[in-house]
């Protein structure tokens, strides 16, 4: 029975310019196992377009060419892979050893590719090459041995699964005299084994070592005639290897070896591709580190289970928002109430009884304090024998004022008051338990009370604070109380369970319409403008990352060009275009990760020596590297190289297989 049958087989190429050239016209022969046939022809006879043709190749031709029942013009992807694979080897004149692959790997290419496991193929490679006399070389490179020993390479590797036919173009072109006759021997022990073995040629002298030889010219048969019968020795029967489609783990193995070969310039791309992601990854830890400091140093002073809350921060201002545009009246009303509110007299400053009551009830709230503060606007001073201090602010002692706000003495008692060490220099020197003599203007009325002095008071660690009194909310009550006016609370300070519990009270605070503390607002303001600041910076430096991935699709898109030829060699052996994609993929991948991972490291690296002097300096981590940033960095760098990847894996993909492998 005829392994291979060809009925009148044509091919036509189209031409550039219009028209078209038929290269084979009607070719017509059968072919049976064990048979050594050479097909001779000049060159531009067609022998070279045939054997494209029954390779599977080339599948755009007319009529048929009949292998197990079945037309190759109509076979499927998946089957023209499989044929590729199980059915048919290839010989090439030139060889076609990948070169940075060992023998080894390049005779066990076609297994790989058909995902059989390693010890099996590399047993099978091994064998291989014993019996073509490399065994002593294969761990070698394809540029570590002589032209006749690649050539026996590619022997062992079109043998690798066993094929039903072996297509050798062109075998012994690159060889001379004396290892044109080995590598002939070679190939007659093939189709002695039973396999039929089609060899292109243009030498008689080879032709005349076959038992078949079909002779074309113009595209025609021009003769068929039979030399010596081959004796098919009888062989073994080998346990045959299910072929099956190449997995993400070999691409990615292949990926690495291409890596490997290239390393030089691979690196210097990842070096390149890291900045962008260091930049990025370092913008972001400076703006957290610093975004950090700033709120740590402001709650530093506070204590963190306190809420403060207000209502002038959200009546007034959504007055001012809602009614003052384009209405000059509204304007000037809405600067009064801010006025009141500053000053703490205004009508809807203060809070209820009732609405006390409901603070107080809040989930998570285990203490609620009355407080007042006011803004004097020069309208309160403090005197101590011939030396007077105006007072910006006046405000009752709370919970919220912790132990490290007081720079010296204590907690004031009855009639005891605290001031800002500012106003305390200004006083004299040791205020600490000295009478000073308060001056205040209470519904236009001047009073003044003598309180002693309990300690002073700062909210920042340099000892910088508006100049401010804080009193007992008793003694400041009685004080308004002699002048006939009622101190109605414009500020409650709320006292959580734990720290936990404070962000979560705070919510409930704001959900009900109220305010928090001016302290509060000013570290949102101050970590508002760092974080745009951030992103400004980091989108500055995200502009690199635009050069990165513009570097590795140049990169990618050069190897496509370098590796054409290797390309249609693999799709000679059976890899499918996802095959292709994936490998080039995969070297995008090894792009990405290496430069992530070099980003996130020399980020690391520049971290330390900025918090070594951060912290000599000013006692601060200034960069802040988190396990987010490091891991977005590197997810960040995979994504960029593989989307970069995509379009020259495309391209690889789609390259023909019959113009990759004419590519010098």
């Amino acid at each position: 029975m005829a392994v291979l049958e060809l009925k009148n087989v044509t091919k036509t190429y189209k031409l550039a310019g219009g028209g078209s050239f038929q290269a084979l016209k009607g070719i017509s022969a059968s072919f049976e196992a064990g048979e050594l046939v050479a097909i001779v022809g000049e060159s531009g006879s067609g022998k070279s377009t045939l054997m494209n043709t029954i390779g599977g190749l080339d599948s755009d031709f007319g009529g048929q060419i009949i292998y197990e029942g079945k037309n190759l013009a109509t076979y499927s992807k998946q089957e023209l892979v499989d044929y590729h694979k199980k059915s048919i080897g290839f010989i090439f004149q030139n060889f076609n050893l990948i070169p940075h692959l060992s023998l080894l790997d390049n005779v066990a290419m076609a297994m790989t590719l058909s995902n059989v496991n390693q010890k099996t193929r590399e047993a099978r490679a091994k064998e291989l090459l014993k019996q073509v006399g490399l065994e002593a070389h294969i761990y070698k490179k394809p540029d570590a041995i002589s032209g006749g020993q690649k050539q026996r390479v590619a022997i062992a590797r079109a043998l690798i699964n066993d094929p039903d036919m072996i297509i050798a173009d062109e075998p012994t072109g690159a060889l001379d005299a004396e290892t044109t006759d080995t590598v002939l021997e070679l190939i007659k022990d093939i189709a002695k084994s039973g396999k039929l073995v089609l060899m292109v040629t243009h030498s008689e002298r080879v032709a005349s070592h076959c038992s078949r030889v079909l002779r074309i010219d113009n595209g025609q048969l021009l003769e068929d005639f039979r030399q010596e019968e081959l004796v098919i020795e009888d062989s073994q029967n080998k346990e045959q290897v299910a072929v099956k489609n190449m997995s993400w783990y070999n691409a990615f193995r292949l990926a690495l070896l291409n890596m490997k070969a290239k390393f030089g310039r691979n690196a210097l791309v990842a070096v390149g591709s890291s900045i962008g992601i260091m930049s990025v990854v370092l913008m972001l830890s400076l703006g957290k580190g610093v975004t950090s400091y700033v709120k740590s140093t402001m709650n530093s002073y506070t204590n963190p289970r306190v809420t403060e809350v207000h209502k002038n921060g959200t009546s007034n201002q959504k007055r001012m928002a809602t009614q003052t545009n384009g209405n000059s009246a509204a304007q000037a009303q809405a600067n009064q109430d801010m006025l009141k509110a500053l000053t703490g007299t205004g009508n809807d400053s203060g809070f209820s009884q009732k609405e006390i009551k409901k603070l107080a009830s809040l989930k998570d709230v285990t203490k609620a304090q009355k407080g007042f503060s006011t803004i004097s606007l020069g309208t309160t001073t403090v005197k101590y024998k011939n030396k007077e201090a105006s007072i910006v602010q006046l405000q009752t002692m709370s919970s919220a004022v912790t132990d490290s706000n007081i720079r010296q003495g204590k907690r004031p008692g009855k009639n005891e008051i605290l001031i800002d060490a500012g106003t305390a220099d200004i006083l004299g020197k040791n205020m600490i338990g000295k009478k000073v003599t308060l001056h205040l203007t209470v519904d236009s009325k001047q009073i003044e009370k003598t309180f002693k002095v309990a300690g002073t008071y700062s909210l920042s660690a340099s000892g910088s604070s508006t100049a401010t009194i804080l009193a007992r909310y008793s003694d400041l009550a009685s004080l308004y109380k002699e002048t006939g006016t009622n101190l109605k609370p414009n500020v409650i300070y709320l006292t959580a369970k734990d720290k936990d519990a404070t962000s979560r009270v705070k919510d409930k605070v704001k959900d009900l319409g109220y305010s928090g503390s001016m302290q509060e607002a000013m570290t949102d303001m101050f970590s508002d403008m760092l974080t745009i600041i951030t992103d400004v910076l980091t989108g500055i430096a995200a502009i690199s990352l635009i050069v990165s991935t513009i570097m590795i699709l140049v990169v990618l898109n050069i190897s496509v060009v370098e590796r054409t030829k290797e390309i249609g060699v693999l799709k000679a052996l059976g890899a499918r275009r996802k095959d292709i994609r994936r490998i080039f993929v995969s070297e995008a991948f090894l792009i990405g990760l290496s430069a992530g991972a070099l980003g996130d490291l020399v980020t690391w690296i520049l971290s330390l020596i900025a918090n070594h002097f951060s912290q000599a300096m000013f006692e601060i981590n200034v960069v802040a590297i988190t396990p987010q940033y490091v891991i977005s960095g590197l997810v960040i760098s995979i994504l960029i190289s593989m989307l970069a990847g995509m379009m020259p894996a495309n391209r690889a993909s789609k390259l023909d297989p019959v113009d990759s492998l004419r590519k010098e």
